[in-house]
């Protein structure tokens, strides 16, 4: 400390108290008269009654200031320690401090600061997956399995949800956090992301907007249209016995411009690529106003007259869907490939 001190002195390294005062935390505690109070030390410039001021992720405007020895002041310069009253939100020790030139400045400041926090905490969260969900119960990291549920019609919304609620697995439960009929959408992502649930897709697709979302927010999409096997799934995941082979990757979708009947062979859609592309091998689902018509494989696919393997974004084709023919002008086919994944 002798050295730190007599350093000091030879470089004349002095706090200017004439600057808009920044310091550090000491301690932070949440009283239930005065709200928020944080002990602050003043580290440079001087700290005024009424400055407004951003503290770690809070933010404020001084409204009362104690000395060490519990007496009010007015103000408070370098290496002063004091207690001030007048922030939003309970800071954390260690947490530093900076004097703003207005209210609107560290307000925009320290909600700022707040929401990348917000961001970083959320990045860290541990989410649950169907993969991960046995583990996760075995640790005890969760006690209830959030479910977020969207199918094609009332009547599955109800017997699904009626279905999940049933499954207990040692004591741990299923919580059906939202159930609609309707194409899963950006809200559902949000609120599966805010409560860690899982979204099951019955009969209903996500849309772009969503599925973009729901990858950007780590929120898993299960898609399904036989009941008992999300019952199966589910059911597996708890007990730990959950180990797919497989995933489902989407490849491209397509917009049916026209559609032409032919005797004897069915019914031929006229189509573009909007998104991606469509393989030959590739399997389809033909959507309407977001909701799976039907599943199955192409019987043909042709660019002009010529059959082709693949057709491309931008570019436009006909097709041929086995085993159904009620292809509708508007309807959205959606190419996907189920993929190995790797261990």
């Amino acid at each position: 400390l002798e050295t730190v001190l007599l350093v000091a002195e030879i470089q004349e390294l002095k706090a200017d108290p004439t600057v808009r005062a920044i310091g550090t935390v000491i301690e932070a505690r949440l009283d239930k008269g005065k709200g928020a109070v944080a002990t602050l030390l003043v580290q440079q410039g001087t700290l005024n009654v009424q400055d407004p001021i951003v503290v770690g992720n809070t933010f404020g405007r001084v409204r009362a200031m104690t000395n060490d020895l519990g007496r009010r002041v007015k103000v408070a310069g370098p290496s002063t320690p004091v207690s001030i009253t007048g922030l939003n939100e309970t800071p954390m020790a260690g947490d530093h401090f900076a004097v703003y030139e207005d209210e609107k400045a560290a307000r925009a400041a320290g909600e700022e600061r707040a929401k990348r926090a917000l961001l970083k905490q959320r990045q860290a969260t541990h989410r649950v997956s169907l993969e991960n969900l046995f583990d996760t119960l075995k640790a005890g990291e969760v006690k209830s399995v959030n479910v977020i549920i969207k199918a094609d019609v009332q009547g599955s919304v109800e017997a699904l949800s009626a279905s999940l609620q049933k499954i207990e697995v040692e004591g741990v439960k299923i919580t059906i956090v939202h159930s609609a009929v309707g194409a899963i959408n950006e809200s559902d992502v949000t609120l599966a992301e805010a409560s860690n649930a899982f979204i099951i897709g019955f009969n209903v697709r996500p849309t772009s907007q969503a599925r973009q979302q729901a990858e950007a927010d780590d929120v898993e999409i299960r898609l399904h249209s036989i009941i008992y096997k999300v019952i199966e799934e589910m059911e597996d995941a708890m007990k730990g016995m959950l180990d797919p082979e497989y995933e489902e990757k989407i490849i491209g979708e397509a917009l049916i411009r026209e559609t032409f009947k032919v005797s004897k062979v069915g019914t031929i859609g006229g189509f573009m690529v909007i998104n991606g592309k469509v393989t030959r091998d590739s399997k389809v689902r033909v959507i309407r106003d977001g909701v799976v018509i039907y599943d199955g494989e192409l019987a043909s696919l042709k660019h002009f007259k010529d059959d082709v393997k693949e057709v491309t974004n931008g570019r436009e084709g006909g097709l041929m869907i086995d085993g159904y023919n009620d292809i509708q002008v508007d309807d959205t086919i959606e190419a996907y490939i189920m993929e190995e994944i790797k261990k």
